[in-house]
């Protein structure tokens, strides 16, 4: 007998397993959205720009908004709902829609990124300001998960926020999908090879989402460790290697600040070389 939802509905936690997605699950107080949110903008008020590559990718590394959301028990919980206790934080990207504006991502699905055997692996979809339709929420074609996974090819555009513009041609052209809306402080999941996009914003406000891939940990088939032991593990091990003033909001001198930046882009920059020359060297076999 499967043990209660901690956190999903029951009949959420169906829907994930049936159509590959659920929502909208609340995890943050309209406080921790402020915070996180201020937090969040504060940063890029010092870096003179929005959140942009390659901060964005992985910034729960950099960054102390982002580390909190990841390790936040209630995202956890919803996560572990659907892929049980051992989680590893795979990937995260911050995605920022500027208000009135058509940046957008085509039909696509994760899994065609991430390259992971087996597909066992879900994105924690947090809202940290309204997405609703207007905003350009998420839009997905139900029971999609359940396919092999589908040919992507490159369609770069100014308003394209996959910087390759990578996604599906033609086959998906007439859906519409169904809407997934998320107030400020609200949680969706869906699996990794459900297909999905999601349009411009029209609204008035900045939409501000982090999707988090999880997946099963690497003691998946063995021991499980307890989860909140495997994050402290983690956490640990990030602290003795980052410097404080990347997670740790201490407002350190400009120089400081400065050089902190650079070690955390060539860091970003030589995992991302390391991603593509691994890419190029499967496509090569």
């Amino acid at each position: 007998m499967s043990p209660a939802p901690k956190i999903l509905s029951p009949s959420q936690v169906e829907r994930y397993r049936q159509d590959g997605f659920a929502f909208p699950v609340p995890v943050l107080t309209p406080g921790e959205v402020r915070e996180l949110r201020a937090d969040l903008e504060y940063w890029e008020g010092r870096q003179g720009h929005p959140l942009d590559y390659p901060e964005k990718s992985k910034s729960y590394l950099l960054y102390k908004w982002a580390d909190t959301l990841v390790h936040h028990p209630k995202v956890l919980d919803a996560v572990e709902d659907v892929i049980g206790p051992d989680i590893l934080v795979y990937h995260a990207t911050m995605w920022i829609k500027e208000p009135h504006t058509g940046a957008h991502v085509r039909w696509h699905q994760d899994g065609a990124y991430f390259f992971l055997d087996p597909l066992e692996h879900v994105t924690a979809w947090v809202a940290l300001s309204e997405a609703s339709e207007k905003a350009g929420c998420m839009r997905v074609v139900p029971g999609t998960h359940r396919l092999p996974m589908i040919e992507h090819d490159d369609k770069p555009s100014p308003d394209n926020m996959i910087k390759r513009g990578q996604g599906i041609s033609d086959r998906f052209d007439r859906e519409t999908g169904i809407s997934m809306p998320l107030k400020a402080g609200e949680l969706s999941l869906h699996h990794t090879a459900l297909v999905h996009c999601s349009p411009g914003n029209d609204n008035d406000d900045r939409r501000l989402t982090k999707p988090t891939p999880d997946r099963e940990g690497e003691h998946a088939g063995g021991n499980r460790p307890e989860r909140g032991r495997t994050h402290e593990l983690r956490e640990s091990e990030r602290q003795a290697k980052r410097p404080r003033s990347a997670w740790i909001d201490e407002r350190p001198h400009a120089q400081q600040e400065r050089n902190c930046r650079q070690t955390q882009r060539q860091r970003l920059g030589m995992e991302h070389r390391l991603v593509l020359d691994g890419q190029r060297k499967e496509r090569h076999e």
